[in-house]
């Protein structure tokens, strides 16, 4: 009967190539907690460390027949275990950094679209109430607004007083208010 405790890592790496599951448990018995605390160190989490070092010994154990280690075979269980620590490491890093792109996206995007949408559907009421004031008052109004022209300005364009232009704007701001008025608080603040 071979005490595999006492066999080095050589030795029990010519057994594991050779389907010895024993040799495998050793190995397993042997390393697992100096990687377990090599992977925390570096993660943190116990359950990732308990998946890397478990997916390093499942590879293992279904890679040896194939193994060609040519340095030690504690050298090879380390650098093993540190390409999957830094595959996690990066893999997270870019798991968070789209995580983050993603969250902004339906952050911003939702909203942005969202608040588009309320703005032409506003744009197209107002446009639909501006049409129903009668022409006069309609084309002082744009006048004002759209062309942004002074009272002044519009006053000479259209030959009449600036007293008139005022009146014209406070009567269709107040028909505006009082058409679009809850419409438009509801746009803005919904």
């Amino acid at each position: 009967m071979i005490a595999y405790d006492r066999l080095n890592d050589d030795e029990l790496l010519t057994l594991l190539k050779k389907d010895d599951a024993k040799a495998f448990t050793e190995v397993y018995n042997r390393y697992k907690w100096l990687l377990h605390t090599h992977a925390y160190r570096w993660l943190a989490d116990r359950e990732e460390t308990k998946d890397l070092v478990h997916e390093l010994f499942a590879n293992l154990w279904s890679k040896r027949k194939d193994l060609a280690i040519t340095s030690s075979f504690s050298g090879y269980l380390y650098a093993c275990l540190r390409n999957s620590i830094l595959k996690k490491i990066a893999h997270g890093k870019v798991q968070a950094r789209y995580m983050a792109s993603l969250q902004e996206f339906v952050d911003q995007g939702i909203y942005l679209t969202d608040q588009q949408v309320r703005e032409r559907e506003l744009q197209h009421r107002i446009e639909a109430e501006l049409a129903l004031l009668p022409p006069k008052m309609r084309r002082v109004f744009e006048m004002s607004r759209k062309d942004d022209l002074r009272y002044a300005e519009i006053a000479q364009e259209l030959n009449i007083s600036e007293q008139t232009v005022r009146k014209h704007i406070q009567h269709a701001l107040r028909i505006l208010k009082i058409k679009l008025g809850l419409l438009i608080i509801y746009f803005l603040f919904v």
